[in-house]
């Protein structure tokens, strides 16, 4: 089997690049395909990577603002030469899934999500920062984009989809079946506490669709202590939003984080999400889990085992589901087992699986 592995782009680290890294320790020999790399951004082990660009990585500014070049990419990675490779492994949330395979080659797409700007411009421009020129562009060329998108998806030989929810978007966008299997989560570094502290959480990216300002004004209102721990263009609004019973940490360092969820009386996700790694991890920690009903979410929480649900996007929503919540009904060690399902292992063992049936003999 010689494998090759496809990643949309390589400037900036966040849970695409954590289902990367598990990739490439399972094919150290494969060769990482990007449309651009700034190695000056990413850690340290990926300089000891063999990364593959395309033309785009010699694009002025492209590395620290690739979003202006959004039109390139599809023709960028198909620019791409993979000849040589029988396996195509693709990590998918942009435009990668448009390389060629080489004839005889199979494609296997783990799918992040459908492209959003291609699928749901308006919400993705609503809370991402988009030049306008650009913009007014995406929509010009809107039915291309997914025409293209179509196309190649029609290319992969057998997806893989992040969650029960992004599934759903493949069948719909692309027509296609795909199987499930949930990113990985290294539950081993969480656990329950002997004693949990009185405070509700939230650890996330401070941006607008995190939503964390139902969090925010919910516990506000009702006068619930509430930790948010993160950082983002949003943390401004937010604090001016937050009654005394809300306190901002920033970012928290990773040998803090298993303290932190686990003391907890329950994590907040208010968000709708792809999938949700944080959540996971609080139920590892062995605390319930108050969530929106939608997105990846419902793949682990439910009321008669992990936590709550609540199903508009409202305040009123959300206090109702705080006010319902009875931390100790939830077993922490029932959590922790529960949250096994999800642990980086499974991940490896299942992707190694997945790909031993579908390579080329």
């Amino acid at each position: 089997m010689r494998l090759a592995i496809v990643h949309d782009w390589l400037n900036q680290r966040g849970g695409a690049e954590d289902v990367l890294e598990r990739m490439q320790a399972l094919h150290p020999a494969a060769p990482v395909f990007t449309s651009i790399y700034a190695p000056q951004l990413m850690p340290a082990p990926y300089q000891q990577w063999n990364i593959r660009t395309a033309f785009t990585n010699r694009l002025p500014g492209i590395h620290r603002h690739h979003r202006p070049y959004l039109l390139l990419y599809p023709l960028a990675f198909a620019s791409l030469n993979l000849s040589g490779y029988n396996v195509i492994l693709s990590n998918k949330s942009g435009f990668c899934m448009e390389v060629r395979k080489p004839p005889g080659a199979v494609h296997l797409c783990y799918c992040l999500t459908p492209t959003r700007y291609v699928w749901n411009l308006e919400d993705y421009a609503a809370r991402e920062p988009i030049p306008a020129a650009m913009l007014a562009a995406l929509r010009l060329l809107l039915p291309w984009l997914q025409r293209r998108e179509r196309a190649a998806a029609r290319s992969v030989d057998h997806f893989l989809a992040i969650s029960s929810a992004v599934q759903q978007r493949i069948a719909l966008h692309y027509g296609r079946e795909s199987s499930v299997l949930h990113p990985p989560v290294d539950t081993a570094r969480f656990a329950p506490a002997a004693e949990t502290a009185d405070y509700f959480l939230v650890v996330s990216r401070l941006v607008p669709y995190k939503r964390i300002d139902l969090a925010v004004r919910a516990c506000t209102n009702l006068q619930l202590p509430l930790v948010v721990a993160g950082a983002g263009r949003d943390q401004q609004r937010l604090q001016a939003m937050a009654g005394p019973t809300v306190k901002f940490i920033g970012r928290v360092p990773q040998a803090e984080l298993p303290a932190l969820l686990a003391g907890c009386r329950a994590f907040i996700f208010p968000g709708l999400e792809d999938f949700g790694i944080a959540p996971v991890q609080a139920l590892a920690s062995g605390r319930p889990v108050v969530a929106f009903a939608g997105g990846g979410a419902l793949d682990y929480v439910d009321a008669q085992r992990t936590g709550c649900l609540f199903h508009e996007q409202t305040v009123e929503a959300l206090e109702a589901a705080l006010r319902s919540l009875r931390p100790q009904d939830y077993e922490p060690a029932a959590l922790q087992r529960f949250a096994l399902q999800f642990d980086a292992r499974v991940f490896d063992e299942r992707l190694r699986a997945f790909i031993a049936k579908h390579a080329p003999a």
